[in-house]
Order: C-alpha cells, then sequence, then structure tokens
C-alpha cells in the first residue's frame, strides 16, 4: 500500500458534489484529510494523503481530472535550516497541523516533517526565513 499528498481545487460547479466518498467506495483509496478551504459556490481546497494500490490512485487521479478538478502531487518538501533557526517560536503559532511545536524541557523548536502538508505557511512568516521550500 502506498501513500501520496495530493492537492485537489474543486471549480465552485463542484465545491457541494460528493465526489470524495467515491474514492473511497469505488477506487479503494483511505484518505486523510490534512487541510481544507471550502467556499461555498466559490472555491474548493484540500489537501489529501491517499493510501492505496497505484493503479487505484491513477484511476482515481483521472476520475477527479475528469469531473473538473484539478490534482497536484504534493511533491514539494519544506524543511528546516538549522543554521538559521533561532527558536523563537513564531512559526509555532501558524502551524495548523502541529509539525512545529516546543519542547517544554529544552525550549527548542521541533519540526516533525511527517506532520507538514506542505502548505508554507511557516516559510512566509519565520522572520528568520529558517523555513525553506525544496521541490
Amino acid at each position: 500500500m502506498e501513500s501520496k499528498k495530493i492537492v485537489l481545487h474543486f471549480p465552485k460547479s463542484m465545491v457541494d458534489k460528493p465526489i470524495i466518498c467515491k474514492l473511497i467506495r469505488e477506487f479503494n483509496l483511505d484518505f486523510n484529510i490534512l487541510k481544507a478551504s471550502v467556499t461555498p459556490k466559490e472555491e474548493g481546497l484540500l489537501v489529501l494523503e491517499l493510501l492505496g494500490q497505484e493503479k487505484d490512485f491513477k484511476k482515481a487521479v483521472e476520475y477527479l481530472e475528469n469531473n473538473g478538478v484539478t490534482v497536484q502531487l504534493l511533491s514539494k518538501d519544506v524543511i528546516r535550516n538549522d543554521k538559521k533557526c533561532t527558536h523563537c517560536g513564531v512559526c509555532v503559532v501558524y502551524c495548523p497541523t502541529g509539525a512545529l511545536f516546543v519542547d517544554h524541557e529544552t525550549q527548542e523548536v521541533i519540526f516533525q516533517e511527517d506532520k507538514c502538508i506542505g502548505c508554507e505557511i511557516c516559510v512566509n512568516i519565520c522572520p528568520l526565513r529558517a523555513m525553506e521550500v525544496h521541490f
């Protein structure tokens, strides 16, 4: 079983359609919603982790694209440049997944890469630019 992170952009005509349910029923995929932003009658954005077989993943992506959903592989990684980081904690407040948190014993900011969804909020708010995007 493979795991892939993808970003889905829904056009306004598809925001209120239950097409994600079909990923489970017809394509044998499990999913974990990492981030969701839906504005009814305007647009939708989902960051999902999909779990399943490669052949089922390909069929699901084809189904989504045929229904007007833009599919983008989350192929970028956010990393921390430890030489620049001063552990100020600004990023911790903004991280939507808890990938960045303060170790209360050491007072250092810990970055758990496996929880990161690549939203880049930390990259944009880090005053020292210690958080970086690598493609």
